[in-house]
């Protein structure tokens, strides 16, 4: 056992032992050496963990809302105070102990699965350098060696040498095509998560900087994990794969048993428990609701026209304008005698002014 094996021993040893455990379990029913008796294994202990964390993942969940409801707020003291970083954060720590809410809760599923994660790269690591870890002695080492999933060995790596492949018992095609598919299925799940729930879990009435960042991280972390994956051992992948899939299951349940209010999936809810009789409404809020709804139904939408329709639309519009650009000229000559007339008028008056008769003298 290495130097580093050994400073995290406090940690690999127990995940070591829950695998072997497993292994004894799967091992009987489909073998000891075959890949399905690691592989499950593995799976096992994905699902132990996440099991034990789902008490985090609740407060994850309430955390997460509870930023989404102060990001107004926080704003505000930020502009307020933006020339006073002390004071700026001495205000956001007081709104987040009226609140209750901590912002490293929504962290915690993950900073909890770090050390189980850290613990079973090096116990597979360890596997493919040929030495024991933990309470995996040289028996179990050599079972875990010969062990492939679909081809590739657990512990080879994207990165490896055709050398070390083959010192697996496996070649470097398959190794290189298990671990693509595996880091592509990888990233794709932890988007498609991501995506369920900035477009159906998140607030819409408020506009945030935080979603935001939700949408940047919507994006970062598939790659960041698809640059990762190529350094990982096909059992890290698996553990990361299963770990993925159980978020985006446990992400669906929460969306449909207790969507964020406000959220798209929050309304289809409502309006699900709504046709089923389970939510009883007052009559003005009925009455709203059916305003609402006709209002809408009376908007006329634009009919699509064919290019055909377009172009005879056009032609006619530039006929039209043609037409009234002709008026004007013929109307010019008319516009210009009602002046003619006018000063004419002005003169007649002028000469009937001109004509007047002098006062008589004594009427001075």
């Amino acid at each position: 056992m290495d130097s580093v094996a050994s400073i995290f021993s406090f940690i690999t040893t127990p995940v070591s032992w829950v695998i072997v455990q497993f292994h004894t379990l799967y091992g009987a029913i489909f073998g000891p050496d075959t890949g399905w008796a690691w592989g499950l294994s593995i799976v096992s202990l994905v699902v132990l963990i996440r099991i034990c964390l789902i008490p985090l993942f609740v407060k994850q969940i309430k955390a997460t809302r509870n930023m989404q409801a102060l990001q107004p707020k926080m704003k505000a003291i930020q502009e307020r105070y933006k020339s006073d970083k002390q004071r700026q954060s001495e205000e956001m720590m007081k709104l987040y102990k009226e609140t209750g809410t901590n912002p490293l809760s929504s962290c915690l599923p993950i900073l909890a699965q770090s050390p189980f994660f850290f613990a079973l790269y090096t116990v597979l690591n360890d596997i493919a350098r040929d030495q024991t870890v933990g309470v995996i002695d040289q028996s179990l080492l050599d079972s875990a060696r010969k062990a492939e999933i679909f081809g590739a060995p657990i512990p080879a790596k994207f990165m490896d040498s055709a050398e070390t492949v083959q010192a697996l018992g496996a070649t470097l095609t398959d190794v290189r095509v298990v671990t693509v598919i595996m880091i592509v299925l990888m990233s794709f799940s932890q988007f498609y998560t991501q995506r369920q729930l900035m477009t159906k879990n998140v607030d819409l009435t408020v506009k945030t900087p935080f979603m935001q960042q939700q949408k940047m991280l919507m994006y970062v972390f598939p790659i960041m994990f698809a640059g990762f994956g190529v350094n990982f051992p096909v059992g890290v992948l698996l553990y990361w794969l299963t770990t993925n899939v159980w978020t985006m299951g446990q992400q669906m349940y929460v969306i449909r048993r207790n969507p964020t209010p406000g959220s798209l999936a929050y309304k289809q809810r409502q309006e699900k428990l709504r046709a089923q009789g389970k939510i009883k409404e007052a009559p003005e809020e009925i009455e709203a609701r059916q305003a609402a709804e006709a209002a809408r139904a009376a908007r006329q939408q634009p009919k699509r026209q064919t290019k055909a329709q377009r172009q005879a639309a056009g032609a006619a519009d530039a006929k039209t304008s043609l037409e009234k650009q002709d008026e004007p000229q013929d109307a010019k000559p008319a516009e210009a005698d009602k002046p003619a007339s006018g000063s004419a008028r002005q003169a007649k008056s002028g000469q009937r002014k001109g004509q007047q008769r002098p006062k008589h003298p004594s009427k001075k």
